[in-house]
């Protein structure tokens, strides 16, 4: 059954290799006394460095500036990279989480590579260079567009020369073009794709619902000769495109590959994004997956009290035990070859979906309408609903809001079992490669409903403590940091909250600042008597709330620490306003001179400096565990002398 700091301003600092690379070792020894198993730094492929000679205007892990940055984390202390979903975006849409969930982003294609002896050079030195040229320049900004465009034009020149070759029966390219060949027939997604983005630059948009109907399901289950046919035509007449996609994919795959082993060669895990969206590409000839009437959202929550109307697509549960199962495994078994763990974005979409009418003309008053797909046996406003609820009439609270986290008051075994089918998955592809439990990561915010608790229970599961967002004079605040569990994850922000020091500002405005330093100073300061001192000193020295609420995460009982890039480097600029279309969403990256940017953060006492952290947080153990530990915490607050 399941129921429910200092504040003395310090001169400049030089961070040399050496220097960092006793910070590491000074830093892990100081996650270990404090019980602490990941120390992870957050960074999606658009948001990497580039050096100069190969910024075309959007970062990527596989640039050598990607590499530099990992090892960067590395000697900082990280011991893990959370990357963000890596999948192709359309050209009027940069959002990550809206991508495909097979394919990689050509964006992430390191274009310089190619014109390297790895590829056969099959760009030229200068075709490179002439893009570096003309990209946009920004020390923190990605330009989208250009990017989109530039690496589109660079991978089909690259897939053409190395068909031309191929041809011609030149050996590099015989060889190259060979491995090309077994890769896309290793990986069956690659020619699905494939034959869709040929469908998509034929009819000039990849939202297949707008093509002509005998293109909106040539590779549905059952399709005929006609289809097959038709197919055939495809793969014939835009053969440059369907070429050019198998190549840009094998590249994404060799540089990622090469990407994961300069990691492990550094001491870093990869974590990736399992997102609960999917994109077009995702779902066209596949939607016998899908409910036809009802798609996903969320609800109204103190985050966002309107809900939000996202439109992905729900697995049909008549289908859990077959084909939606088996597309749910392909997923998790690519991510899990790719990375060493995964982080589960929204997993209510698999537990416990909330959903709405797919037709409605209204999506937003729509999704306040919802319900949760299967807590709905008896709802007269949704009676589809009805034969697909796990929960019983008698298990739900009738007095609470739909959304409400206990409308479900208990569940049986049998029943959790049922909602867990999709996180059991993931759980057993992890321990299939020997990844411990810990390397399922499951995205739980404002809300977790009582099925997502039992889910999560079953497998030992946390959930993530974003601080920024604590409301400190609520004792059982699930953001609060003193309520968090050892299996949790714990974070000041992520992708989709604003960087700390804006937030920070908003304190200051709001007048909210002496009671957050209050309660830091609770949590930080073990002598009862020195807290209004210390609280005092952190709300009004400019730097102090920021290494605050740094050393905060590390003195709390969560063993698994999350920090987003931006915090890492103090930064202002916004990387994704949540449920805004701007231009800007999505472009911030890690400044190009990212060594310098981060000894400026921490000698302005805006940036993670580790040390001095790390220092605060084992001091906060109380009087035994400083003694214990004399010598390390001494060594971490000699380490920025």
């Amino acid at each position: 059954m399941c129921t429910s700091t200092e504040g003395t301003r310090r001169a400049p600092i030089a961070l040399h290799v050496s220097d960092c690379i006793v910070q590491r070792d000074l830093v892990r020894a100081a996650l270990r006394a404090l019980g602490i198993d990941d120390l992870v730094l957050a960074v999606h492929d658009a948001s990497f460095p580039s050096f100069a000679d190969e910024e075309t205007g959007r970062g990527s892990p596989y640039t050598r500036g990607g590499h530099a940055m990992v090892s960067f984390a590395s000697e900082l202390g990280f011991n893990g990279i959370q990357l963000g979903p890596q999948g192709q975006t359309s050209l009027g849409n940069s959002s990550p989480y809206d991508g495909s969930v097979f394919s990689k982003s050509l964006l992430s294609v390191a274009l310089t590579e190619l014109a390297s002896a790895r590829f056969a050079s099959v760009l030229r030195p200068e075709e490179v260079e002439a893009i570096v040229e003309e990209a946009p320049t920004s020390r923190v900004h990605a330009h989208y567009n250009y990017a989109f465009q530039a690496h589109e034009r660079a991978v089909n020149m690259a897939a053409g020369r190395l068909r031309a070759g191929a041809r011609a029966g030149e050996s590099y390219a015989v060889d190259l073009a060979a491995r090309v060949a077994a890769f896309g027939e290793r990986e069956a997604w690659v020619r699905h794709d494939a034959i869709f983005e040929a469908l998509t630059r034929s009819h000039g948009t990849d939202d297949w619902h707008r093509w002509p109907e005998a293109d909106r399901s040539l590779l549905a289950p059952g399709a005929g000769a006609a289809q097959r046919a038709r197919v055939a035509q495809i793969e014939r007449d835009r053969a440059d495109v369907v070429d050019a996609w198998f190549f840009g994919q094998f590249v994404l795959s060799e540089q990622h590959a090469l990407f994961r082993a300069h990691a492990h060669a550094v001491d870093l895990r990869l974590f990736g994004d399992l997102q609960v969206g999917l994109s077009h590409r995702d779902t066209w000839s596949r939607a016998d997956l899908f409910l036809a009437s009802y798609v996903m959202g969320a609800p109204p929550s103190r985050t966002n009290p309107q809900g939000q109307p996202w439109g992905y697509p729900v697995l049909d549960p008549a289908r859990h035990d077959g084909t939606t199962l088996a597309f749910m495994r392909a997923r998790i078994e690519k991510l899990l070859d790719d990375c060493d763990g995964v982080r589960i974005d929204h997993p209510h979409g698999l537990v416990c979906p909330w959903v709405y009418d797919a037709t409605a003309s209204d999506d937003q008053l729509s999704v306040q309408r919802g319900a949760r797909l299967f807590e709905s046996p008896d709802d007269p406003a949704h009676p589809a609903l009805a034969p697909l609820a796990i929960a019983r009439p008698d298990e739900l609270d009738r007095f609470a809001p739909l959304y409400a986290d206990m409308h479900v008051r208990w569940l049986d075994d049998a029943q959790v079992a049922r909602y867990a089918i999709y996180v059991d998955e993931i759980v057993r592809a992890a321990e299939a490669r020997g990844l411990p439990r810990s390397s399922v990561v499951c995205e739980v915010l404002s809300t977790c409903p009582l099925p997502l608790q039992c889910v999560m229970a079953r497998h030992n599961l946390g959930r993530f403590r974003v601080t920024q967002k604590a409301n400190v004079t609520k004792p059982d605040d699930s953001y609060r940091s003193d309520n968090a569990k050892p299996e949790d994850w714990i974070m000041i922000g992520n992708h989709d909250t604003d960087p700390l020091l804006l937030v920070i500002d908003r304190w200051r405005t709001n007048g909210s600042v002496k009671e957050r330093a209050a309660y830091l100073a609770s949590r930080l300061e073990p002598d009862e008597t020195r807290r209004a001192r210390f609280a005092n000193d952190i709300a009004n020295e400019p730097s102090g709330l920021a290494r605050a609420m740094f050393a905060e995460l590390f003195a709390s009982r969560a063993k698994h620490v999350m920090v987003f890039f931006a915090d890492l480097f103090g930064m202002r600029e916004i990387y994704n306003t949540p449920g805004i279309l701007r231009p800007d969403n999505w472009t911030i990256r890690v400044p190009r001179d990212f060594r310098t940017a981060y000894a400026e953060a921490c000698a302005r006492g805006e940036g993670l400096d580790l040390p001095r952290i790390l220092a605060v947080a084992m001091r906060a153990r109380g009087e035994a565990f400083v003694r214990d530990h004399e010598d390390l915490i001494k060594a971490l607050e000699r380490a920025r002398e």
